[in-house]
């Protein structure tokens, strides 16, 4: 009886030895799941607080309006004086005319030597543009506008010389006494003058409108980001009781953290794009005055608009300062966030 019941229980014992597919289904279930489905459920996640951060401003429009307006009105200020002292530098055609070099030529040059020696100075690595003036172009230019005309007609002889005005290509106090120096030792050129008294007030004008641009951008930032972190804390303290479920539950600090970041990147993009068309606006609004004033001097001039890469820089801009004063204020607020 013994060797008739031994093939059945080595029958029903065999086929669970031999099978290793249970074994091989355990190790793929330690794995884990893929990069695949890590990858999925990470844009998942990103999406489902773009779009909850998305509802939330959408159900305040009115005061997410003003937060995107507050804050687009301090980035309109310091973006706005640069491009007005862009403007203004090409009022005159460009800063480099203030500090022209006037070259006043012996009397005895002729014209002929006088255009020689403006190409041979149009030439020079330092030098923009060189214009020059003869001797009877100055005297007719002087008697029209001293208002001496006939009394100059008594005069025996012309005694104005001919004269080299030479535009430098940068207002630097160092290179332009080198180019001075330089020119004045030029055949035919008695005197070189030039007003370093104007380029150093020049100079000075222009570092004091840089430096009160910078400190009113320093300035304005750092209200901004008190007011995204403000609006971000309002926000916390009003989801403060989900949070503290989420975080009983097991959810992590990035993922608390994510949909308020989602929230103050919304918050600098809105104030980005309202803050160009402020400037747009605003720009356009003041060019109709510039226009007429400048027509009243015979001058076309008129005030360019905000450039597209300033615009682009202008709204990244925002969008990165929101998304700062985000991190900041859930950072100082998480801490409290714990499950009591």
């Amino acid at each position: 009886m013994s060797a008739t019941r031994s093939p059945k229980v080595s029958e029903r014992v065999a086929p669970k030895a031999a099978d290793p597919q249970p074994q091989k289904n355990n190790r793929d279930e330690d794995d884990g799941p893929d990069f695949k489905t890590l990858l999925h459920a990470w844009i998942e996640s990103h999406r489902a607080s773009l779009l909850d951060s998305l509802r939330r401003l959408g159900k305040q429009p009115i005061g997410s309006f003003f937060t995107c307006l507050v804050m687009a009105v301090a980035l309109s200020l310091p973006m706005g004086l640069s491009l007005l002292l862009n403007n203004v530098e090409r009022l005159g055609g460009s800063w480099q005319r203030a500090a022209q070099i006037s070259l006043y030529l012996q009397l005895d040059a002729s014209a002929s030597e006088g255009e020689q020696l403006r190409e041979q100075i149009n030439a020079l690595p330092g030098v923009a543009e060189a214009e020059y003036i003869s001797r009877e172009q100055a005297l007719e230019e002087f008697q029209q506008q001293s208002g001496l005309g006939e009394a100059l007609k008594e005069l025996p002889e012309n005694p104005l010389p001919g004269v080299v005005l030479v535009t430098p290509k940068e207002v630097d106090k160092a290179a332009l006494e080198a180019l001075r120096q330089r020119l004045s030792e030029m055949p035919k050129v008695q005197q070189a003058q030039l007003d370093l008294v104007w380029v150093e007030r020049l100079a000075a004008i222009l570092k004091l409108g840089e430096r009160f641009v910078f400190g009113l951008t320093v300035l304005l930032v750092s209200a901004l980001l008190l007011v995204i972190g403000n609006t971000i804390r309002l926000h916390i303290e009003n989801r403060r009781t989900e949070i503290e479920v989420i975080k009983l539950v097991g959810g992590t600090d990035s993922y608390v953290r994510r949909p308020f970041l989602y929230m103050g990147a919304l918050y600098g993009f809105g104030a980005g794009f309202l803050s160009w068309g402020v400037l747009a606006f605003g720009l356009n609004w003041l060019n109709d005055a510039v226009t007429g004033l400048a027509g009243l001097y015979g001058s076309n001039f008129a005030l360019a608009g905000v450039p597209a890469a300033d615009g682009l820089s202008l709204l990244l801009g925002a969008v990165l300062l929101g998304y700062i004063g985000a991190w900041i204020a859930v950072a100082r607020h998480l801490r409290e966030l714990a499950p009591k």
